[in-house]
Formats: structure tokens, C-alpha cells, sequence
């Protein structure tokens, strides 16, 4: 088994991520795909008090990204919305390993909601003669209490509809998903041939070790319902085939790719500063943060409001290989004013990140579309303390 420093394990997370390395990737829209095809996703979210997550994380890794650039990508089918750990847009290319979750719950697996056979049937038959339609072109029905349902019957049917792969998503208006069916929407040339287990596993191990650099079965196989023993014996395998490598970091045992230590030998700053996405692919798995980055982080918007200890939208600071602080933002779309309500700086060189976190803010603020920028509170290691903007 290869050991790896603590350090060394960074870089190699850091690098395979994209993470300060702009110049890996394509500029356009066919760097949005090559991203997303490196990455095997890009997580969806819908919180907006700083640009999208989806945006927000191929702008950290693309040179001169603009939302347009994702937008021509889904257009012209390159990219497709599903479910990863979570709503994600994923690689066209990668669709067929999208259905053994799909047949799993056409097969009556649960997801969200009970199959309602009636209302899937009537959803399809309206979208089969009509065209592509979303959730409001079906009408609201009341719940026998008087009061509007949560979901109505429709959406349900909709999203189930779309989870079991009978339709996929064409656009988005509004942020309003528009459904159609699969076979209008799926290009021609796309294999859509249900993959064997192991060539699912396959996937799943090399598409993780490809974009994270090194993983567990646990990591793998994150949050998909009773994989891990199959993806831990499959790893072996690999490693006897000489596909994969055993390493070590510390106590903790990982696989990686067989030429990872290619890797190491690239340049990776340890000066450049980047405002990361709390669904940015990095930060997803935060037991993985706290081993390996030895960086706690707990997204707060989901925490009651007296019981935050950063603020409602906290955005993770990295530097280099450390994390080293967080700050809570929120952008003024009608002013172009950004707001961080309380920044915190938890390196003890207070100093050399400020430095480079200022460029880092600018950039952050008009890729935000803001205009002026005010930073209100500030700590260090837990104590106030007065910054100045250049």
C-alpha cells in the first residue's frame, strides 16, 4: 500500500477537483461540458442570495464563465438534469448509467413519493399529445380539507414520471422545470442500453477517483442505497488488476487511480484564493473535509436562525491546499450591492490571506453582477477585528 502525506493528499484532491487549475479545462460552452464530464456532475441548488450553486461552481473552475455558457450546453443536449447524490446536471454521454436507479424505481423502489399509476397516466397522455409542459399547465386541486395541497397531484406525477426515466427535463423556465418525453428529448446517438453491474460499478469508481483524486467505498457509493459491499470488492479487484491503487493517509485507507502520482507533479498554488459553493463539488462529503482538510463545515441556512454560528449562507474560504475561514454573503440584485455580513479568517496569518482574499471578493462581487461591495463584520480566530477594501 502506497503512503501519501497529508498534504500530498490535498494537492491530489485539489488538482483532479480543478481546483486553481483554470487552465485545465476549455473556455466556452465546450468547457462547461468538458467540467461537468470531468467532475461527473454539477450539483443543483435553488438558494439565490449569491449566484446559483451550479454556476457558482464552474465559475471556480472556468476561465471567463458566464451562465449563458451552461444554458447553450443543456440546449444543445450536451448535458442532462438527474440524480446524482442530489439534483445534478450530468454528462449526456454518461445517461445510460442514470437507469439502474430509474428501473429500480419503476420497479417500486421509493424515492419521494407513492406511485399514483392514474395521475402518471393521465401526465403522460397530456405531455404525449400536447408537447413539453411543467407543473402550472396542470390545474391546482384542493385537499379534502379545504386548504391547497402540498404537492399537487400533478407535480407528484410529474416528478415521478421523470425519477423512473419516462421523461426528462428540456428546459427550464423561470427555474421551473418544463417536462418531456424521453424519447423527444434523448439524442439519437446516445447509448441508452442498461449497463451490467459491474460496468455500473466500473463507472461509478472511475468517474469518483477521476474527479476526487482518491476515495473509499463509502465515499463511492454515497448515497446510493446497498452498493458499497459490491463497490468495495470491485475496488479490490481493480487494485489486482493494476487499475487502481491501495494508499494510505495516515490511518485512513483510500483507492486511487493507478497514475495518480502523475499528478503530484503538477503546480498547484498555494496563494490563490477561492469563495467556494456550499454544493461545490469539493465539500460535498464533509466527513471527507474534516479528514482530510481537517476543515468542519456545516451548511447553516438549514439550522434555526438563533442557533447559526456563522450565518444563514456560509461560503467556505480555500487558500492554497487550507481552508482558512468562511464568510456569509448575500448579493442586492437591484442595487449590485454584496453584503458579507460577517467574514471570518481562521488562519493564523491573518495578513497573507487577506491579501489575496481582496482580488478573490472583486472577482466574487461582478461574477455576482454586483457594483460595490461592504464587508460588516469581521473576525479573527473568533475576534473582531477592522478590514479595509482596497
Amino acid at each position: 500500500m502506497q503512503k501519501l502525506t497529508a498534504s500530498d493528499a490535498r494537492k491530489l484532491v485539489l488538482i483532479s477537483q480543478g481546483i486553481h487549475r483554470e487552465s485545465d479545462f476549455k473556455t466556452g460552452k465546450a468547457g462547461v461540458v468538458d467540467a461537468v464530464e470531468k467532475l461527473s456532475y454539477i450539483q443543483i441548488d435553488t438558494i439565490s442570495v449569491v449566484e446559483r450553486a451550479h454556476h457558482h461552481t464552474l465559475w471556480n473552475r472556468l476561465k471567463h464563465y458566464h451562465p449563458s455558457q451552461l444554458d447553450s450546453a443543456l440546449n444543445d443536449r450536451d448535458l442532462f438534469e438527474y440524480w446524482s447524490h442530489a439534483a445534478a446536471f450530468l454528462p449526456m454521454s454518461d445517461y445510460r448509467y442514470s437507469l439502474p436507479r430509474k428501473h429500480a424505481l419503476a420497479n417500486g423502489e421509493t424515492h419521494w413519493y407513492k406511485r399514483e399509476p392514474k395521475e402518471m397516466a393521465y401526465v403522460l397522455d397530456r405531455i404525449r399529445a400536447e408537447g413539453a409542459l411543467q407543473a402550472s399547465d396542470f390545474a391546482q386541486q384542493r385537499s379534502v380539507q379545504g386548504g391547497w395541497e402540498e404537492q399537487k397531484p400533478a407535480k407528484r406525477a410529474l416528478e415521478q414520471l421523470f425519477m423512473e426515466g419516462e421523461l426528462m427535463i428540456t428546459a427550464r423556465q423561470g427555474f421551473q422545470k418544463v417536462f418531456d418525453l424521453t424519447e423527444r428529448v434523448l439524442p439519437d446517438h446516445i447509448d441508452s442500453s442498461t449497463p451490467s453491474e459491474q460496468a455500473f460499478f466500473d463507472h461509478l469508481i472511475m468517474r469518483y477517483l477521476s474527479a476526487n483524486g482518491l476515495g473509499t467505498a463509502a465515499e463511492i457509493s454515497y448515497l446510493r442505497k446497498k452498493i458499497k459491499p459490491g463497490i468495495q470488492a470491485r475496488c479490490m479487484e481493480l487494485v489486482k488488476e493494476g487499475a487502481l491503487q491501495a494508499v494510505s493517509v495516515g490511518d485512513l485507507k483510500y483507492f486511487a487511480l493507478s497514475d495518480y502520482c502523475s499528478l503530484l507533479e503538477k503546480k498547484l498554488s498555494r496563494q490563490k484564493v477561492k469563495i467556494l459553493s456550499p454544493f461545490d463539488n469539493l465539500l460535498i462529503q464533509r466527513q471527507r473535509m474534516r479528514d482530510l482538510f481537517n476543515f468542519d463545515y456545516q451548511i447553516e441556512c438549514y439550522v434555526p436562525k438563533d442557533k447559526r454560528k456563522h450565518g444563514y449562507f456560509v461560503l467556505p474560504i480555500l487558500q492554497g491546499q487550507e481552508f482558512v475561514g468562511r464568510l456569509d454573503a448575500k448579493i442586492d440584485r437591484k442595487t449590485g450591492h454584496l453584503s458579507v455580513h460577517n467574514l471570518y479568517i481562521e488562519s493564523n496569518n491573518a495578513d497573507f490571506v487577506l491579501e489575496h482574499l481582496q482580488p478573490a471578493l472583486q472577482a466574487f462581487m461582478r461574477f455576482n453582477g454586483g457594483k460595490t461591495l461592504e464587508i460588516i463584520k469581521a473576525h479573527h480566530l473568533d475576534k473582531p477585528f477592522d478590514i479595509a477594501l482596497n
